[in-house]
């Protein structure tokens, strides 16, 4: 594995835990005695990352320091990845744009699913509930990833709130959250003409808000976030090509 590589997992594990246990730079600057200048350089992977600094880190997070370390990138190839985020963040375009330029092929999870269990989501989920619709996600990645050396994934939304799977995806992918405010998560389904999200729900835009809030912290473990409230599809895979790139 490179260097380079192993600092940036290193420096996005820290961050994941940063967010995840709700600490400001300044706040695992005071229990670790780490400079808030280091502690930011770390988590960019810009670091070159003493043993004992690392330790302090994993003490101020209160995450076993062994976690932060046992990374293996090799079967994380450079030109496979998985984009994440709510519906209406842009996986379906952005992934399909992505794919062509990288000239790999694009895949929906859910469509995976849906083949295996040979009935709709709407019919599996009725039939048999979320528990089986798990099992069938977990089967659906390792079928993808054990035939798929290079190419992008775009799973469910509700793929972070399943830790086993989630860290499998993260361990072998290049993850991407593709980041977007509320209104544009809202707009975009609608534009698909899915108006599923108003039917019968008057504060459907207050859940979507409130779900988007939950996930959050899930969502930012990917390896690199990029908002796409703010750039358009060309936009957005460029920001990516360039990260893979880098």
């Amino acid at each position: 594995m490179r260097d380079d590589a192993l600092l940036a997992e290193i420096g996005r594990r820290l961050r994941a835990a940063r967010n995840t246990a709700h600490l400001s730079l300044e706040d695992v600057a005071d229990r670790s005695g780490v400079s808030k200048r280091y502690i930011r350089m770390a988590e960019k992977g810009d670091a070159n990352l003493s043993l004992l600094k690392l330790a302090a880190l994993a003490r101020s997070l209160r995450q076993p320091l062994g976690e932060l370390c046992d990374i293996d990138l090799a079967t994380a190839p450079e030109h496979r990845v998985a984009l994440i985020g709510l519906r209406g963040a842009g996986k379906t375009t952005v992934g399909r744009a992505l794919a062509q330029r990288l000239e790999v092929p694009f895949t929906e999870l859910d469509e995976l699913i849906a083949e295996l269990a040979g009935m709709d989501l709407a019919e599996l989920f009725t039939l048999h509930g979320e528990p089986y619709y798990r099992e069938l996600q977990r089967e659906a990645l390792e079928r993808w990833l054990s035939r798929t050396g290079a190419g992008v994934l775009a799973p469910g939304g509700s793929i972070v709130t399943d830790p086993v799977i989630y860290e499998r995806l993260r361990q072998t992918c290049r993850t991407v959250w593709l980041s977007a405010a509320p209104a544009d998560h809202w707009r975009r389904v609608v534009a698909q003409g899915d108006t599923r999200p108003m039917s019968g729900r008057p504060r459907a835009m207050e859940q979507l808000r409130m779900l988007l809030n939950k996930r959050r912290d899930l969502y930012a473990q990917a390896a690199l976030t990029v908002d796409t409230s703010h750039r358009d599809t060309n936009e957005t895979c460029s920001a990516i090509l360039e990260w893979l790139e880098e």
